[in-house]
């Protein structure tokens, strides 16, 4: 079991399973929300997902028109795991709330559309201008 948590610890989220799916994304959502050039996010099946702790729901609205509801720590406004109306079964978590450098790495890359043209990213990782479909 994994466990990731807000920057105070009053948020939680334990794993029972490793991640269905790990990716970086550029997108300008994902930018403004971690602050930094691009984010590090693993899926995981909702099942094996659980959670501990208040939470402040902030919904967004994605380019496909659908809603991402984000949910961060109320103490200290981290932002720990969301949930896209377009994959309900799934729930992303930020990779950094795990604070584990042996972390899987990403096995795809997307919305590079509007990647930091100074971010460098390893060839083996399946590209995207947008995003993927049929995955």
């Amino acid at each position: 079991m994994a466990n990731a948590q807000c920057a105070c610890g009053a948020l939680k989220l334990m794993v029972s399973e490793p991640p269905q799916l790990t990716a970086v994304c550029h997108c300008l959502a994902c930018q403004r929300r971690t602050g930094a050039p691009f984010s590090a996010n693993a899926f995981y099946s909702a099942e094996c997902v659980e959670i501990s702790g208040a939470s402040t729901e902030f919904i967004r609205i994605a380019e496909s028109g659908r809603k991402v509801r984000m949910y961060f720590c109320p103490i200290c406004g981290s932002t720990v795991y969301w949930r896209a109306d377009g994959a309900p079964s799934w729930i992303g978590v930020a990779v950094g709330s795990f604070a584990e450098p042996a972390f899987a790495p990403p096995s795809m890359s997307v919305f590079e559309q509007s990647r930091h043209k100074w971010v460098q990213l390893d060839d083996a990782l399946e590209h995207f201008e947008g995003l993927p479909t049929g995955h």
